[in-house]
């Protein structure tokens, strides 16, 4: 892990600039301030490519002909609708307006998105979207994405990425004095468990979701809240934590971990059927088979009693309707269908879920797939200004030499309810936003001290086995009490148990030399409590989050 020598141009000494996360957000960001001459280090915590990014499937929405109306005011119309009246639709609009140009450059970096047969982009469907709008590499788009950005942030010569390395604390500029931003970033160097002080005159944070908050989660295990934390932890405010929203289609296999059945899966027509809905599809199919007639899954799928557009509805709806119907039925899973679609098309097109599915006996166009929600991905984050700089949660201000972008960010764009596909498209857009920004405002090299990392008095932590039992009964805590569909009494409990699994960590982190076992711990529970504190404050019900105490209250 090189250092790189301070950079001077016309006898100025350039910034220091620090990106923590290897996502979509981070390496895009890194290369465009690389490209204009900036040194940047990139931090990560595992490899650079073990990221949200990676694991994604569907792919990212977008509209590449800027003059084309029609198609930009329907994307617009189907992000509005999904996220329940909470967007806000200044940031749709021009995030949706600048998505062609954010796509010209993926192009030009190296990203492959997948062509017909005349070399025309391919375009699919997902829930929620009223057209055919969304590029992909197959079913690994974000893989695709990954594997074009970090080539060329390997090959920059202005960027330094430092892999197994993991941030523990942002350091103030002035302690306990937010509005005087942030100077650096104590890291421990998971190579030789050692604890250095990064220094960074713009820091920005790229550290993704919270998916490892929750028991099933289509999540990477880096997806531990490290930013969110942080950033609360140095003065930052946070914004709709209530927002999780739960992929309703995660392969769900007792041996196996939730595996992402893409939306675009039901996008080329897959329908959601339970135990009852499947039976009286196959008897039905049998006995029209006898007469020569077609018989379509859809009409037999239970999501009708919750949408017209049944499986096609947009997420929030879908997995509340699956979750609804576990706890009604008792089942442990519901069936995605794909028996009456194009055997060869779906193998073509979903290359990666098949390979998954190869481990059970599983075949697509064959096969009713197992399938239930998992915890996906937070729509609330970090509050951010339209560059991706955070607030002050005491003075409202901008936290200086800061930024937030992709899944640790708030922006507005989602609403209460994430549209499918949309997370990619304004990750890309505000790494590019935060990157301009920077740029233009020409930020210099602090002449400061920082200090160093207090390990007095601190040792090893010898015994993990309370850690894990921690981390274990906060995953069943959150999955039982703040999951898709919650009541004040959960809430309230999950808010008590937080309380006792804050004090607890608390004592051990005062106590032990850091270790990503605690810190991911320490993380994990204050973004818990975050999320729980916003749920139980909450007086209606909008897209993501739903209350039944709300429901029953209201008469309904």
């Amino acid at each position: 892990m090189g250092q790189h020598a301070p950079l001077t141009v016309g006898g100025i000494l350039m910034a220091r600039i620090v990106i923590i996360g290897s996502g979509i957000a981070g390496l895009f960001a890194a290369l465009r301030l690389a490209d204009a001459g900036h040194d940047i280090t990139v931090i990560t915590k595992q490899r650079p490519v073990d990221s949200s990014t990676n694991w994604a499937q569907g792919g990212i929405a977008a509209i590449l002909d800027k003059t084309d109306g029609i198609g930009l005011e329907s994307h617009i119309k189907d992000t509005l609708v999904s996220g329940d009246g909470m967007c806000d639709e200044k940031v749709v609009r021009s995030v949706i307006e600048e998505s062609g140009a954010r796509i010209h450059d993926l192009l030009n970096i190296g990203v492959r998105f997948e062509t017909d047969a005349n070399g025309e982009f391919h375009f699919v469907k997902e829930g929620g979207h009223s057209e055919r709008r969304i590029l992909h590499a197959k079913d690994a788009t974000g893989k695709e994405i990954e594997r074009a950005l970090n080539d060329a942030a390997s090959a920059h010569p202005n960027i330094i990425l430092k892999p197994n390395t993991l941030a523990i604390d942002l350091i103030q500029t002035e302690h306990k004095n937010p509005v005087k931003g942030i100077a650096g970033v104590w890291c421990l160097n998971q190579e030789n468990d050692t604890v250095f002080t990064e220094p960074a005159d713009v820091l920005m944070l790229a550290t993704g979701g919270v998916g490892q908050l929750w028991s099933q989660t289509t999540n990477p295990p880096v997806a531990t809240g490290d930013g969110l934390a942080m950033a609360y932890r140095a003065g930052a405010a946070v914004k709709d934590m209530a927002f999780i929203q739960f992929h309703p289609t995660a392969l769900a296999i007792k041996s196996d971990r939730p595996f992402l059945i893409t939306e675009a899966m039901r996008g080329e027509g897959g329908v959601i059927l339970d135990d009852e809905g499947l039976h009286n599809w196959q008897a039905e199919v049998k006995f029209a088979g006898e007469k020569g007639v077609e018989v379509m899954p859809g009409p037999f799928s239970f999501t009708l009693n919750h949408s017209p557009l049944g499986s096609m509805a947009t997420r929030d709806i879908v997995a509340r309707a699956i979750d609804q119907q576990l706890k009604e039925t008792g089942d442990k899973h519901v069936h995605l269908i794909t028996s009456h679609l194009n055997q060869e098309h779906l193998q073509e097109h979903f290359p990666n879920i098949q390979n998954r599915l190869n481990r059970h006996n599983l075949v697509l166009g064959r096969d009713p797939l197992p399938v239930s929600p998992a915890a996906h991905y937070i729509v609330g984050g970090l509050a951010v200004d339209d560059v991706g700089r955070p607030h002050c949660r005491d003075t409202g201000d901008v936290l200086p030499s800061l930024y937030a972008i992709g899944e640790v960010a708030c922006t507005g764009m989602h609403g209460a309810n994430r549209l499918a596909s949309n997370s990619l498209l304004e990750a890309v857009v505000y790494a590019a936003r935060a990157a301009n920004h920077i740029i233009e405002s020409k930020p210099q090299t602090k002449d400061s001290q920082l200090p160093d990392w207090r390990a007095d008095g601190l040792e090893n932590l010898t015994e993990h086995v309370s850690l894990s039992h921690d981390r274990e009964s906060l995953c069943n805590t959150m999955s039982r009490e703040v999951g898709i569909v919650r009541r004040f009494t959960r809430l309230h409990r999950a808010s008590r148990r937080l309380e006792l699994l804050s004090k607890e960590v608390d004592f051990i982190w005062r106590k032990a030399l850091p270790s990503r076992q605690i810190v991911e711990l320490r993380n994990l529970v204050l973004v818990g409590h975050l999320v729980t504190e916003d749920a139980l404050n909450r007086t209606e019900n909008r897209g993501l989050h739903y209350n039944k105490d709300l429901i029953e209250d209201e008469g309904l």
